[in-house]
């Protein structure tokens, strides 16, 4: 795909999913995160050809114009919208679907200085909410939405909602979920939840204490 066909098609993706987005020219000429996404593809045709140097070079010129930081090894789909851009943060080894939004303070990151593919993988029609971290090589499904804040370590079903510190799946397939249980043992980089800590215990704690009230009563009668 050209750099125009590509610019035509991101420039109605904004139009489609930004209530504020007024005609194609103040669109082209005052969205910073659509300026990223085009100079990306152009980085990203010169990483692939040899010129590593010279895209990450332009990479860093754009960061710095637009605030937002895409490795020129990052793969990214057709119709991505970064809305208000801004410290956006994506990886070298970062695989992006088609029709993915992303808000602004988001990190696609690593979680430490492992070699090969580090970072995150977000199928078709993802959106990632503000300030939120997808970390590690690890798979956003496709439909799924990330809520602001979060932090996500473990891989997401498709058609899910994700939210909280660690990120927890509490929307499936337009369901509730009560309770996401997390493979600790393959994602090592899992961080506590102190509250949900601090919960299991109260509840384990009331358990105890309504056997022992039982057994008075028994006792008692």
């Amino acid at each position: 795909m050209n750099i125009f066909k590509t610019m035509g098609e991101d420039i109605r993706a904004v139009k489609e999913r930004d209530p504020a987005a007024q005609g194609s020219f103040i669109i082209w000429l005052t969205y910073p995160g659509l300026h990223a996404r085009w100079s990306h593809v152009i980085e990203h045709f010169l990483w692939n050809h040899g010129w590593c140097r010279l895209a990450r070079v332009s990479s860093q010129f754009t960061r710095f114009m637009t605030g937002v930081e895409i490795h020129p090894g990052a793969v990214i789909g057709r119709r991505f919208f970064i809305d208000h851009a801004m410290a956006v943060i994506i990886g070298e080894t970062t695989v992006i679907g088609d029709d993915v939004t992303l808000y602004q303070g988001v990190t696609l990151g690593g979680t430490g200085k492992e070699t090969g593919k580090r970072h995150p993988t977000l199928q078709d029609n993802v959106l990632v909410g503000v300030g939120a971290s997808v970390l590690g090589n690890i798979v956003v499904g496709e439909n799924s939405k990330v809520g602001g804040g979060a932090v996500v370590v473990c891989d997401v079903p498709p058609n899910s909602t994700v939210v909280g510190i660690p990120g927890r799946v509490v929307m499936r397939d337009g369901m509730r979920v009560e309770s996401e249980k997390k493979d600790a043992e393959l994602h090592k980089e899992n961080l506590p939840d102190p509250i949900e800590e601090q919960c299991d215990n109260l509840c384990e704690r009331l358990e105890v204490l309504e056997r022992e009230m039982a057994a008075l009563r028994e006792r008692s009668a």
